[in-house]
């Protein structure tokens, strides 16, 4: 299928040819009819990519700050690398789409094949989007119309916040495609509705749509206008749907509004606010979050959770549903708004003059056609019949592009196959890295003789099926860890890999760092025990995201925490065979990311993993010491190792080396030549029970011993 992308290198707006989606649970697939180009917002994006170096850091200062950091605590090579790594990340633009309904993922039972739905899918022939984020368009309401549904819901949850009343009087600054879809709504709502704008077509349109529109570049003085038509007494309120970097807008909104005003920002402006402005109206301000309550909750949009409407009238689906019926009953008349229709294959009619005036809104037209889904995208002619060590990733994210396939490039591997979710990163990493195909469902690579070895980089709550399915199909697998996220799901894995004789591998990469294996060189291979500190100055990430949630990540200890776990069971020689886990709080829970871990080993070893997120980012991120018969090792941040009272050993330095690059040389030579796992199933399994273990000694608050016979 064919999907606009961006690319925020070098700013190129480019037609891609991707995979299309598989229907996930709790969403809805599309094949789009019309999508509307959001020119605001797209025409941004389109200049944000094409500025240079400088000017991109100067557009977003907060993210410079986050560089510096970075190089600080890793280096100035690896921060380079990430950032060039996420510039290369292709952005897929668009998300105003309409279409019908060609399947329903598990769980959805408002939607069936055939429907015409709106919802906030990409420039994409296909689209899969969570069912929260879909709602019906009418019979009388055309495509096109639909296709404003999105992007009136913005304005429209603009003007709930300033929550009008009939008869009063309203400023809209602005009238570019939201500003007129606000001014009409509000006009709707029996408002007196003012606009400004610099651009004499849009202030035509609007004064057409019944609203009293001036362009400021006429001579008129907006405050003194506003302060005319009310009688002195000033807007009840104010709504900013304009994109300018000056200052003066919020100084003039909060000039001509009443006292007591209300003032609500939706576009992007200078926000240097003058204290006394608003203090003697005390008047009120505040930013609309795009389409409304549910918009950024993954509770809300990905799993399907309504908010109740009894508490929450009005959601962002609620909001499309309210826009699609005022373009229903004609309160809300989008086709004078039309400048543009234009197939998707002549998309750069509107992306290569993006920048011109005088466009309003530009319409996307797909074609009619009932094709086959292609899930697969065969990107060179690449031959792998008779290979061995052929390899099939299965996850397309940031760790993948990062880590996974500079370090597969490195071993020299043979990949087949690229599959993502959505197709778009798996395509765009594809071609990087002359991978053969690219394909949105990974069952395709589980039913192809040539794989040899399933790569598994998805996030945490897919591992464990997707492991036994591989080893299913007879192929090796490496997965990222964790490897599952509970005890049933382990024991799922053992049984699938005690029926099929094929190699587990685990990303616990740190015991292959090129400072790790010289520790175990030094320790000596004698079966005695040690002791080990080891901090993992992890960093804070937002409780709303992904990695926290028990049913998704599993947790940081489940999810990252077992990297160390792993490491000091290869340095120890040993088994661990019970956990303690004592974590920050008052009120500690199972969420817990500031914790430490007590780790008892079989042969009299003992392990402290300090996992901690409260720690500065100036710090060194990962540290270990290790106390054995009257010596000391002390590692730094995988780039310094000291020894003290070793013979002839004081000092070794590394690249920041985790052990990446190696654990997959090793890896693919051993699928490719038929050698045993890199990493014993019993070290894997003991490395994850531990991680459960530590979960649920924190809930009993007491030592936790192994099930040494899961």
């Amino acid at each position: 299928m064919k999907q606009i992308t961006q690319d925020l290198k070098d700013g190129n707006t480019v037609l891609e040819e991707v995979p299309a989606p598989v229907v996930k649970g709790g969403q809805v697939l599309i094949k789009t009819s019309r999508t509307l180009v959001s020119l605001g917002t797209e025409r941004m994006l389109v200049e944000f990519g094409k500025a240079n170096l400088l000017q991109k850091a100067m557009q977003q200062p907060e993210r410079v700050k986050m560089v510096y950091d970075k190089v600080k605590t890793d280096g100035l090579k690896p921060t380079i690398d990430a950032v060039f790594n996420k510039l290369g990340q292709p952005l897929p633009l668009g998300y105003c789409n309409v279409g019908k309904v060609v399947a329903v993922g598990r769980g959805v039972t408002e939607f069936k094949p055939g429907d015409r739905v709106a919802s906030n899918g990409p420039h994409a022939e296909y689209v899969s989007v969570p069912q929260n984020l879909v709602a019906h368009v009418p019979d009388n309401v055309s495509d096109e119309e639909a296709a404003f549904t999105v992007i009136g819901a913005i304005g429209l949850q603009g003007i709930r916040l300033i929550n009008p009343t009939f008869g009063e009087t309203v400023v809209v600054v602005g009238l570019g495609l939201i500003g007129l879809l606000t001014a009409q709504l509000l006009v709707a709502n029996g408002c007196k509705v003012i606009g400004f704008d610099f651009d004499r077509q849009k202030v035509s349109l609007a004064a057409e749509a019944g609203i009293m529109a001036y362009n400021p570049a006429e001579g008129i003085d907006q405050v003194k206008l506003v302060e005319n038509i009310t009688n002195s007494v000033g807007a009840d309120a104010v709504i900013i749907t304009a994109s300018n970097k000056s200052n003066d807008i919020i100084a003039q909104a909060a000039h001509m509004s009443r006292k007591r005003g209300r003032i609500v920002l939706v576009g992007v402006i200078g926000l240097d606010i003058n204290r006394a402005d608003f203090y003697e109206k005390e008047l009120s301000f505040q930013v609309s979050c795009s389409y409304g309550p549910g918009r950024y909750d993954d509770n809300y949009e990905q799993k399907g959770n309504d908010y109740p409407l009894p508490f929450v009238r009005w959601t962002e689906k609620r909001n499309f549903e309210a826009v699609l019926q005022a373009l229903s009953t004609g309160a809300l008349k989008v086709k004078p708004l039309i400048t543009e229709r234009v197939s998707i294959e002549d998309y750069q009619q509107i992306y290569g003059n993006i920048s011109a005036a005088g466009s309003i809104a530009s319409i996307l037209e797909y074609a009619d056609d009932d094709g086959p889904l292609n899930r697969v995208v065969q990107l060179n002619n690449n031959t792998f019949s008779g290979q061995t060590g052929v390899i099939a990733v299965i996850g397309a994210g940031n760790f993948t592009s990062a880590m996974i396939l500079p370090s597969l490039r490195k071993a020299s591997a043979s990949i087949k196959y690229i599959a993502s979710s959505g197709g778009l990163t798996g395509t765009t990493l594809a071609k990087k890295y002359n991978i053969a195909n690219s394909t949105t469902d990974y069952k395709t690579v589980l039913d192809d003789k040539d794989v040899d070895l399933v790569l598994i980089t998805t996030r945490h709550n897919l591992h464990a099926q997707m492991v036994v399915e591989a080893l299913e199909a007879g192929k090796h697998v490496f997965v990222e860890k964790p490897l599952a996220l509970n005890t049933d799901e382990l024991k799922n894995i053992l049984q699938a890999y005690t029926a099929n004789p094929k190699t587990i591998t685990v990303g616990f990469n740190r015991r292959f760092a090129p400072l790790a294996v010289k520790m175990k060189q030094l320790l000596g291979s004698a079966n005695t025990p040690v002791n080990i500190i080891a901090t993992m100055n992890a960093g804070f990430i937002p409780q709303n995201s992904w990695v926290h949630d028990m049913q998704v990540g599993g947790g940081r200890i489940i999810g990252e925490a077992c990297h160390f776990i792993d490491l000091c069971t290869y340095l120890t020689g040993s088994m661990v065979k019970e956990v303690c886990m004592n974590a920050m709080g008052v009120n500690a829970d199972e969420q817990t990311d500031n914790a430490s871990i007590i780790l008892r080993y079989e042969n009299g070893s003992n392990a402290v993993i300090n996992y901690f997120a409260n720690g500065s980012k100036a710090y060194a991120k990962e540290r270990l010491e290790v106390y054995s018969q009257e010596r000391t090792l002390v590692m730094d941040n995988w780039r310094k190792l000291h020894g003290y009272g070793f013979k002839g050993f004081s000092s070794l330095s590394s690249g920041q080396d985790k052990g990446h690059a190696k654990q997959f040389e090793l890896l693919v030579n051993g699928v490719r030549h038929g050698g045993d796992a890199i990493i014993p199933i019993n070290e894997i399994i003991n490395t994850t029970l531990a991680s459960f273990a530590a979960i649920e000694s924190l809930k009993t608050n007491s030592w936790v011993t192994l099930n040494a016979d899961l």
